[in-house]
């Protein structure tokens, strides 16, 4: 069986040039061309295709709208976002959407190939000009989600939690910090309270699951 392919770009040079590559491919065939978001969600509610091969900068509403779109009638159809820009700040836009794959214009044949091998079995792909990218940009998100997470405490209460998850009793914290212990006292509970855990150790779990050494 061959996987139904429809070409969205608003330029027709580019929805030319893949169509005679992908004829090329007895597996693929496309269905249909689209130039804009709007042809391209109602091209799929006609034609049903597997994939979409879509520019991510359309003319009115973006490709991304038009992922989103088709993503919410046809699950089950793929969308390749294209892009001529490996710094697109719409790549997370995009993997939001509901797009299985995100590669450069400027991709070959094979590459391009490879991609639809991947999204047709279900896989993700990413242009290798882009993957670094996502990996240093999750890595980003995750340390703003660990920083916030410590965000209400003050800083001596993270480093009476610091303590705390390393085992200390009060009095020991007490003497590390030259604080009273009735001190101590009143700081664990405000960092219960302000973490939403019931007792110490999951205040310590709290602390180890988030990295809390890195943000004293």
């Amino acid at each position: 069986m061959k996987i139904r392919i429809i070409i969205v770009d608003d330029h027709e040079i580019v929805r030319i040039g893949m169509r005679s590559l992908l004829e090329q491919y007895p597996q693929y065939e496309v269905v249909a061309e689209a130039g804009n978001a709007k042809e391209a969600v109602e091209q799929v509610q006609t034609f049903n295709p597997d994939i979409v091969l879509m520019d991510i900068r359309l003319p009115g509403k973006s490709g991304i709208d038009a992922c989103e779109e088709i993503k919410q009638i046809l699950p089950d159809t793929k969308v390749i976002m294209l892009t001529s820009y490996a710094e697109d700040e719409m790549l997370f836009s995009a993997i939001k959407a509901g797009a299985s794959g995100y590669v450069l214009k400027q991709i070959d044949s094979e590459g391009l190939i490879k991609s639809l091998e991947a999204v047709s079995r279900g896989e993700a792909s990413l242009d290798p000009a882009v993957t670094q990218r996502v990996f240093q940009e999750v890595r980003k998100a995750v340390k703003e989600e660990e920083a916030a997470s410590f965000v209400n405490l003050s800083q001596q209460e993270k480093m009476v939690l610091k303590l705390v998850s390393e085992g200390k009793t009060n009095r020991e914290i007490a003497q590390a910090l030259y604080l009273g212990e009735g001190t101590v006292r009143n700081y664990v509970s405000s960092i219960l309270s302000k973490l939403g855990v019931s007792n110490r150790a999951e205040a310590a779990a709290y602390a180890v699951e988030h990295n809390l050494k890195e943000y004293l």
